[in-house]
């Protein structure tokens, strides 16, 4: 559904993301925050705003973590010419060979220990399900830039196109 009830308005999201579609365009055209909040009849320091809320910082430090990924050894290989220093990425079939293969136990205490380390890193991009991100930008309550790879549940491995990550990452180091 398209519309938000919030107390006693009716909100579309749809015309909301329009909006911040059209903040976006005019600000990479070189417009001003002062020109695009006049011409849209807002605020500028809701423009202001939008962008802080979104910005990707730069890090120098990066990690990418993923599942399920079908071409993991391809995407590993190329984060590690990236300079990437964190690569957690699983296949479905590793997925499930994990949780099989573990008690609850261990499979907590390495969880717990991936958060940890993740927290040293200052961007972290997470290939998943929608559901999946979602939970880690929670967890990490950190910035987590992520790559959809479709709606939750994801039951089979997903090709990752390795130049479209590659071009994430070097944007993120580059920011």
């Amino acid at each position: 559904m398209d519309f938000h009830r919030i107390g006693d308005k009716l909100v579309s999201k749809k015309r909301l993301e329009n909006i911040i579609e059209e903040i976006l365009e005019l600000r990479s055209g070189g417009m001003s925050q002062t020109e695009v909040a006049s011409r849209l009849g807002i605020d500028r320091t809701f423009v202001c705003r939008l962008e802080s809320l979104a910005e990707v910082k730069k890090a120098a430090r990066l990690a990418v973590v993923g599942f399920p990924i079908k071409n993991k050894q391809e995407l590993q290989d190329m984060l590690a010419e990236e300079g990437v220093e964190l690569v957690f990425l699983l296949t479905e079939a590793e997925r499930w060979d994990f949780v099989k293969n573990r008690s609850g136990l261990e499979i907590f205490n390495f969880i717990m220990e991936l958060i940890a380390r993740a927290h040293t890193f200052e961007q972290i991009i997470v290939l998943g399900s929608n559901k999946r991100i979602r939970i880690i930008q929670a967890v990490l309550d950190k910035p987590v830039v992520g790559y959809e790879l479709g709606p939750s549940p994801l039951q089979e491995d997903v090709y990752v196109e390795p130049e479209s990550l590659r071009q994430l990452v070097r944007a993120i180091k580059k920011a």
